[in-house]
């Protein structure tokens, strides 16, 4: 429960019709086998103390307190595990009989939750059978403890206020406003469903649709425990089908027909950083109830579920394709766009054989092909100094040559000599200086060849550097447009490999395939022996580290120490803990101190998750001071 993980499972435990005491029997076993695994909280199907398909049987007063006393039988049989269970049963108040989730834990009913809607149509009779859930609150005698009773009740833990539970019945998911609406809109973070779904054709694609849709829109998690085998077949079949979503993303689902649990960590500080960066959800209402507390004191929780360590792109080929055909192709639409709104005729870009120029040189490719015009249009200026190195200045003209972009070459070197004439700087001395000079001559060029051209300059710059301020402050960080402002190095990456594998062109591939396989470089200092000197992430850090910590500093404002843990289990195979934790800071030391970068930085798309636009998702001063996160690290 550290750092906002809890562990959820669902199973269908093997279920006798009418047998309550066996199916208690069978609830306490799968229910022990949940706690062994770590489980804080562990859902069963809908009426599993009795089955679901009981029929006219729930009448009789024999089931009915069967019922009761299987309640009973689990809630003694689970007392002792450090785990909430919830328990479908009917259960009687007031003269009526209800369709309820039980909630149990450490020997107590912490509530009784009613079904609100009760499907009445086709295969469905409940309203024959039971009564739907009354308006309001109160308190319900079962198993001889007093309970509170009503729809909509929330139990929330002490110890991880964040961790705020919700109970719903089968049926209560498919109404166009459910009852897990209102309860998420009161704090409840985690909706667990027990559900009696029969299973058939397109059932499958309909739950999992339903369940991660719902858990979207609600910023929640939401557990579907449904009904399995030892339910009648008489006109139905129930395949026992658990499934268990986050905010969109469907994290754990078993087969149909096997005794599988469904089981896995659900981040509910995640869930409560979207509710609050999202502004347009919506606020408790004045007069919600109160929530049942409960205690639950912290502790670790094992991490099973998927982290990948690319976080921005899908890790399946076929959809990883699409979505890197999904951002070139919003890169090319908003660049046509902007030039055809102010009137350029052409495109000015500095190649420099790297990776980053390539992928803004395709874009500009595309851009013409979608403006009409032809890919000469497009002007790269390669302008080779002190640090540019054979093979990235070869790749810069074959990728211009197989593009049919217009090639020109101006060298520099002497340009740069003579600014440091003019200022009195030693060429001698490789400093910040020596670098940044020849960054800002290439992009006075580059502006200045876009006026003779009727040009647009675009920018090579990824966020990745404008997030670490990896750029020269009104050199290449300056542009008239950042077409690749809103794209992490690793996507970029894996963009252009995407690129070469479905152009269809076999130079053009193994151009871009080698470009792919050079380090990345701003070439400003002299090669030694012919190769690259200056390679970046020697420097600042590999990328995909970076670019990781970003999004969990970005997208979800988590604290350094949830992002490291993140990191040290996605990357265990990669890194060790010191490493991480070694650009982590750099990462934070860079990120918190180069605002005023990226308060000035030119218009450029946003294509993914991620900006750093000062106008769009990013706003933040130039002068804020870094102590607390650097405070905090120093902890770790």
């Amino acid at each position: 429960m550290k750092d906002g993980f809890i562990k959820v499972a669902a199973a269908a435990p093997e279920m006798h019709l009418a047998d309550c005491a066996f199916n208690a029997a069978s609830i306490i076993a799968s229910a022990h086998n949940a706690a062994e695994r770590g489980a804080d909280l562990f859902v069963t199907p809908e009426l599993s103390i009795t089955g679901y398909t009981c029929g006219d049987l729930f009448f009789q007063r024999t089931l009915q307190d069967a019922a009761e006393k299987g309640v009973e039988a689990v809630l003694c049989g689970t007392a002792e595990l450090p785990m909430l269970v919830a328990v479908g049963a009917p259960v009687r108040h007031l003269g009526k009989l209800y369709n309820c989730a039980v909630l149990l834990y450490h020997g107590q009913i912490l509530g009784v939750v009613p079904k609100s809607n009760l499907p009445n149509y086709d295969e469905f009779q409940e309203m024959r059978l039971f009564s739907p859930a009354p308006v309001g609150e109160s308190t319900v005698i079962l198993c001889g403890r007093e309970a509170r009773f009503g729809a909509g009740l929330r139990f929330a833990c002490a110890e991880l206020p964040a961790f705020a539970l919700g109970l719903e019945i089968c049926e209560d998911l498919w109404v166009p406003v459910s009852p897990s609406v209102a309860m998420c809109r009161d704090g409840a973070t985690v909706i667990a469903n027990l559900c009696a779904s029969h299973d058939g054709s397109g059932k499958a694609a309909e739950h999992r649709a339903l369940v991660a849709s719902h858990s979207r829109s609600c910023h929640c998690a939401y557990i579907l425990s449904n009904a399995g085998i030892g339910e009648s077949t008489g006109d139905l079949v129930f395949s026992g089908r658990q499934l268990i979503a986050e905010n969109g993303a469907l994290l754990a689902e078993t087969k149909a027909f096997s005794d599988d649990m469904a089981i896995t960590e659900i981040d509910v500080e995640r869930l409560t950083a979207e509710r609050c960066r999202t502004n347009t959800y919506p606020a408790p209402a004045r007069n919600a109830a109160e929530a049942v507390r409960f205690s639950m004191p912290l502790r670790e929780t094992k991490l099973t579920r998927p982290a990948a360590t690319d976080p921005y792109l899908p890790s399946d080929p076929q959809a990883c394709a699409e979505e890197c055909a999904c951002i070139f192709s919003l890169q090319t639409h908003a660049l046509a766009r902007r030039m055809k709104h102010i009137g350029a005729s052409s495109a000015v870009i500095g190649v420099s054989g790297g990776l980053d120029s390539t992928l803004a040189l395709l874009a500009a490719h595309g851009a013409m092909k979608l403006l009409g015009k032809d890919a000469s249009g497009v002007t790269a200026v390669t302008m080779p100094c002190f640090g540019t190195s054979v093979r990235t200045r070869d790749n810069a003209g074959f990728l211009c040559k197989e593009l049919g972009i217009t090639l020109r070459e101006i060298p520099i070197a002497d340009a740069v000599s003579g600014h440091f004439a003019d200022i009195g700087h030693d060429p001698e001395n490789h400093n910040v200086t020596f670098e940044n000079a020849q960054a800002r001559e290439r992009t006075q060029i580059l502006m200045d060849l876009a006026n003779e051209n009727n040009g647009l300059v675009v920018g090579t710059g990824d966020l990745s550097e404008l997030a670490l301020g990896w750029a020269t402050y009104n050199g290449d960080h300056m542009s008239m447009y950042g077409v690749n402002a809103g794209i992490p190095k690793t996507q970029i990456r894996k963009i252009v490999r995407w690129y070469a594998e479905t152009c269809g062109r076999e130079v053009l591939r193994d151009v871009l395939l080698d470009i792919l396989d050079t380090p990345v470089s701003p070439e400003l200092l002299p090669p030694k022996e012919g190769q690259i000197a200056q390679k970046t992430e020697d420097l600042v850090g590999p990328y995909e580290l970076h670019d990781f910590f970003l999004y969990y500093i970005l997208r979800w404002g988590f604290a350094p120490r949830k992002i490291l843990r993140l990191a040290c289990y996605a990357f265990a195979k990669e890194y060790d803990r010191a490493t991480i934790l070694h650009w982590m800071k750099n990462c934070y030391r860079r990120f918190l101190t180069q605002q005023y970068k990226r308060s000035c930085m030119p218009d450029g798309p946003m294509v993914g998750p991620l900006s750093l636009s000062p106008r769009g998702a990013w706003r933040m001063p130039s002068d804020a001071f870094k102590t607390a996160w650097m405070a905090e690290l120093e902890e770790l």
